[in-house]
């Protein structure tokens, strides 16, 4: 992993260096190793590393043989090699950044189609005096740009980006995406003017600052009923997993792996012992002590099964208000997950011990994991039904979603008819009403996503899912969390071929009988025991009602009611202090809660009278081995 950052200029006058080097500070932390600059006439790129393959070598900006390209890279391609085979190139380097540099000079920028891994760089052709930004298919990896007096800025992260050019506003046109989805949907940012490059996208910035948007790739549509029978979708899938997994381990340094116990990290694991044989694997997981859904326990049973050398974490309250800030900076959003805090904590453990870890991220996105799948046509067709016969169906389907907080949040939207929004209400705090009612205003027409299309209702949601819940919420936690500690993250679920062929798939190997993600489970049946691959998803749980209703209660309170709450001048403060109050009486509101105090922290944060800056590290976590079962 690495930062890139840099600046192109449209206006006479030099390129500011200084503003180049202050880019490398703030991303620091995405590559610790080194540092560099490189300045033309009217454009600057700066970048940071953390090598990972061809460690000694491969320094950037890079630049091609032929002089004419210049490069800007973050992320590993793990098909370099195969590659270089096929390039007719003066090699200097055994890296894959100048695998990407020799590919620009010998086939210009459509290269990027034949690049396989996680990726978000900034290239630049001095002989069309163009400059690309181009990032990954599905999101992997960030990359952001602003129009600044005279030009553009770029970066990895949006904080890269404040530094160049006046200070940004709040852009108060996606709080109600923030409060619908706890994240922003690129091309926005909660940064008036800040944009995302949406994943499978290039941008080409033209002299005079012309602004071009190419869209590369797309999953595929599904394949006919009665291509797959099951088996062959179960084999199919299996032969993908091991290639992805295989293609992840690619690396000059230690790589290791998340383990939470559930199935998709022990389906991942598993397969990396497969690949490296009696080489030791290095897993991590994190808990919290003695909570109820504590899954510390799982992990270690996981573990001991595939024999890797395992490490734990255990948080508590004080943590979470010890970091809060912090992380919040590395966030660039507010921490939208309680959980994030404990994903930094594994970061900073894996960090001891390895510099690249994987992940099981996309396995519920791809192969119809959540809950809110079973429902999926249901969902749809209470939403075309009169309202009272809509509020009829709450209550069976209520019994059978349990009482989850997410799930009645999806129900109060199903109810109310919320037609547009219904893909997200799972993951919803508060209902287009609610937020209607919050923030005093309607959400904006133009910020609407269109529907995603699809031959049913699941293959709908999972591909609403594809494009804005996994690269604007999950993907982009994942990276900043786990470049906070200078650890790189891999996801093998989301190499581009496997999901390629998961969309190929139909819905009944997804959700068959009732049964969720269920081409993956029979996968994972030759490799774990049942009692692990048949466990209902739980998820990672933070016990955030019990600590809203002790050690973080008056902080809640305060920062949300008080004289000098963001949250309190800028929500309807009635709604506010109803929410507080219904909580403190017993009802679960912890995730509505902790919505509306993130959204406080990252103001704090970053428009606050004295920002949040992070100094040098003091926030140990310490690490225990696992005691086997």
């Amino acid at each position: 992993m690495c930062g890139v950052g840099g600046i192109r200029v449209f206006a006479a006058g030099p390129v500011p260096v200084e503003a180049l080097h202050e880019m490398t500070r703030v991303m620091e932390h995405r590559g610790p190793d080194e540092s560099a600059v490189w300045v033309g006439d009217d454009i600057g790129l700066a970048h940071t590393r953390l090598p990972i393959i061809d460690v000694e070598h491969s320094h950037q900006p890079m630049q091609s043989a032929d002089g004419r390209w210049v490069l800007a890279f973050n992320g590993e391609i793990f098909n370099h090699a195969a590659l270089r085979a096929h390039l007719d190139y003066p090699f200097r380097t055994s890296g894959d950044t100048e695998v990407v540099v020799a590919g620009l000079a010998v086939e210009g920028i459509s290269f990027v189609e034949r690049l396989e891994g996680q990726f978000a760089f900034v290239a630049h052709d001095l002989r069309t005096d163009t400059t690309h930004l181009v990032r990954d298919r599905l999101g992997v990896l960030p990359l952001h740009y602003r129009h600044v007096p005279g030009g553009i800025a770029f970066g990895s992260e949006a904080k890269v980006l404040l530094a160049v050019g006046p200070r940004p506003e709040v852009d108060h046109r996606s709080l109600h995406a923030y409060l619908g989805s706890r994240s922003v949907p690129a091309p926005d940012t909660l940064f008036e003017g800040v944009k995302k490059v949406r994943p499978a996208h290039r941008l080409a910035i033209m002299p005079g600052g012309h602004v071009e948007e190419a869209h590369y790739w797309s999953p595929p549509e599904c394949d006919r009923e009665g291509t797959w029978s099951p088996q062959d979708a179960v084999e199919a899938v299996g032969d993908g997993i091991r290639e992805a997994v295989r293609a992840a381990l690619v690396a000059d340094v230690p790589v290791g792996a998340y383990l939470s116990g559930g199935l998709d990290s022990s389906l991942i694991v598993a397969h990396v012992r497969q690949v490296v044989g009696d080489e030791p694997v290095h897993t991590f997981s994190a808990g919290f002590g003695d909570h109820p859904q504590d899954e510390l326990p799982w992990a270690r049973r996981v573990s001991a099964l595939l024999g890797t050398r395992h490490h734990e974490v255990v948080l508590d309250a004080g943590d979470f208000e010890r970091l809060w800030g912090r992380l919040t900076w590395h966030r660039d959003a507010p921490i939208s997950e309680a959980s994030d805090v404990a994903v930094y904590g594994l970061a900073r453990a894996a960090r001891e011990h390895v510099r690249v870890v994987l992940s099981g991220e996309g396995g519920d996105e791809l192969f119809a994991g959540y809950p809110k799948y079973r429902f999926a046509q249901l969902a749809e067709h209470a939403t075309r039904l009169p309202a009272g016969l809509r509020t009829g169906l709450a209550g069976p389907v209520e019994r059978r979603l349990g009482r989850h907080a997410r799930a009645r949040t999806a129900l109060r939207a199903i109810a109310a008819g919320d037609v547009a929004e219904q893909h997200d209400t799972w993951f919803a705090p508060f209902t287009g009403e609610e937020r209607r009612r919050l923030l005093g205003t309607a959400p904006p027409a133009d910020r609407r996503a269109a529907p995603a299309s699809g031959v049913d209702a699941v293959d709908r949601m999972l591909r609403h899912d594809l494009r804005q819940w996994l690269p604007d919420n999950l993907l982009e936690r994942g990276d900043r969390m786990s470049m906070a500690a200078s650890l790189e993250l891999r996801p093998p679920l989301l190499d581009h071929h496997l999901v390629e062929l998961a969309f190929r798939l139909p819905t009944s190997v997804k959700v068959r009988s009732g049964t969720t993600k269920w081409v993956l489970r029979e996968v994972a049946r030759p490799l774990l025991p049942p009692e692990v691959v048949d466990r209902p998803k739980v998820g990672f749980r933070v016990p955030l009602d019990s600590w809203f209703r002790s050690g973080l209660r008056d902080t809640a309170r305060d920062r949300l009611t008080g004289s000098g709450s963001w949250v309190a001048q800028t929500l309807d403060g009635a709604a506010v202090r109803d929410l507080l109050d219904r909580h403190e009486r017993g009802a679960n509101e912890e995730i509505r809660l902790w919505t509306l105090l993130c959204l406080e922290m990252w103001h704090e944060c970053f428009f606050g009278s004295t920002p949040v800056v992070p100094g040098p590290r003091g926030d140990h976590i310490p690490t225990r081995p696992a005691t086997h079962p």
